[in-house]
């Protein structure tokens, strides 16, 4: 039984971490299919989140 590619590689996590610390981003998900997104609004501890009339930006490598 041969194993099966990887869906995401440590470089991609490194990548997606870096990005997002530089641009300043709020969260960065990595689910288990492979998706990596970016939340571009930074959370602050102390604010309540509110959900914005806005479509959720996703940025997915």
């Amino acid at each position: 039984m041969s194993r099966t590619p990887a869906r995401f590689t440590q470089a991609d996590v490194n990548r997606a971490l870096k990005a997002a610390k530089k641009a300043g981003a709020g969260a960065v998900r990595i689910l288990r299919d492979g998706t990596i997104t970016i939340d571009p609004q930074p959370d602050s501890a102390g604010d309540k989140v509110e959900k914005s009339v806005e479509a959720e930006r996703e940025i997915v490598l």
